[in-house]
């Protein structure tokens, strides 16, 4: 059902250094970008998340109450990917681990704030 996501950033170069770095370690690279926005996909129809300058051309603000949430397959990929979130200058809002009998996660704020969550499903006992 959801075709891309899509953050603001004031600050594109940044925010796309950030996501380079980050989704390169989850097989995800650019697909197409411009010099307001860049939008990574792993080119197989999935979903693709995008960061953009606000269209509007005003600030980009967090929303409150918004997160998104990316998908790995194991939770040694969320250790993983949470540490090197936090290498490249993120901000940890949850240190991974289990929430729930099937959830294993982390969370982080990007450079601009926005909050994601790294998590694997678990397997059933």
């Amino acid at each position: 059902m959801i075709a891309y996501t899509m953050l603001g950033t004031n600050d594109l170069d940044r925010a796309a250094a950030f996501y380079d770095a980050l989704l390169k370690e989850m097989g995800v690279g650019r697909a197409f970008d411009s010099d307001r926005y860049v939008n990574y996909s792993r080119g197989d129809g999935s979903a693709a998340f995008v960061i953009t300058k606000p269209f509007d051309g005003q600030p980009a603000t967090v929303g409150n109450g918004v997160m998104v949430a990316l998908a790995t397959r194991l939770p040694e990929d969320v250790d993983r990917l949470h540490k090197k979130a936090l290498e490249l200058g993120a901000t940890d809002e949850g240190a991974p681990g289990p929430r729930g009998p099937r959830f294993y996660c982390g969370y982080f704020r990007d450079l601009d704030g926005n909050k994601l969550n790294l998590f694997a499903l678990l397997p059933q006992d």
